[in-house]
């Protein structure tokens, strides 16, 4: 049994596609039966597979429907997290999805899911993106302030969300963790961060994220190990739609 991860699928079987890179760019150019393919060479029933945020550009989930059959065609136990893309989950109503969904789908949210005797955690998380201010030679020289002062309400709100999935499994006897954010860990500002603190405060084995599309934003934040954190890029266009093995 292994546990594999990627994100950032952005399934538009019901929905109009909403992404310029995605009608362009040659790693998207059919992407599905690209990842697919991979998943059965690679996957195997008694597998696991989190896919962390951004599932389908539906906006809600009767748009969404035939994208959740795909995923939970794939092979093995499929489990989700929220993407900022994700407009049919609102977090909520978590608990609803997971009954509709149950033996097909694990939605990670407020919750935590087993594999093994390691506690899978996570949330959409979030981080300061912009705008920023550069330069002639386009380095960074300032940013707005106020977007700044709003992403910081963000990011406590998700802290919260992520401490409560600690929490649960901490309570049930856990003792491994492995988080998974749809958000990088930090902006592009930063070294550190309150979901690098509560990882490193919990003990957390590995830190994995999406998001970062294109190969300009590949490396926005960190990668490798860090105060006994591994850090893990997963999003699907980075990895070129091969589910990245996480744990044996």
């Amino acid at each position: 049994m292994s546990l594999y991860a990627i994100g950032d699928l952005h399934l538009h079987f019901q929905s109009p596609l909403k992404a310029a890179a995605q009608q362009k760019d040659r790693v998207w150019k059919n992407h599905e039966e690209t990842f697919k393919r991979n998943c059965a060479q690679l996957l195997t029933e008694a597998d696991t597979l989190v896919l962390v945020g951004d599932h389908s550009w539906g906006r809600h989930l009767a748009e969404c429907e035939e994208d959740m059959r795909y995923i939970a065609a794939l092979p093995g136990r499929k489990i989700l997290t929220r993407g900022n893309h994700d407009m049919f989950w609102d977090a909520a109503k978590t608990e609803q999805l997971n009954a509709r969904f149950a033996g097909e789908l694990f939605f990670l949210q407020n919750n935590y899911a087993r594999c093994g005797d390691v506690a899978l955690v996570g949330t959409k998380g979030y981080c300061f993106e912009g705008p920023f201010f550069l330069n002639a030679r386009g380095r960074i020289v300032g940013w707005d302030e106020e977007a700044e002062a709003h992403a910081k309400k963000l990011v406590e709100r998700e802290l919260q969300r992520l401490r409560f999935s600690f929490e649960a499994a901490r309570a049930d006897g856990f003792r491994r963790f492995i988080v998974f954010l749809h958000y990088p860990p930090t902006s592009i500002l930063e070294e550190e961060s309150g979901f690098t603190a509560m990882a490193e405060e919990y003990g957390a084995e590995q830190l994995i994220y999406a998001h970062c599309h294109g190969e300009a934003r590949f490396h926005d934040s960190l990668e490798g190990e860090k105060n006994g954190v591994t850090y893990r890029l997963v999003s699907g266009d980075y990895l070129r739609w091969q589910p990245l093995k996480i744990l044996d």
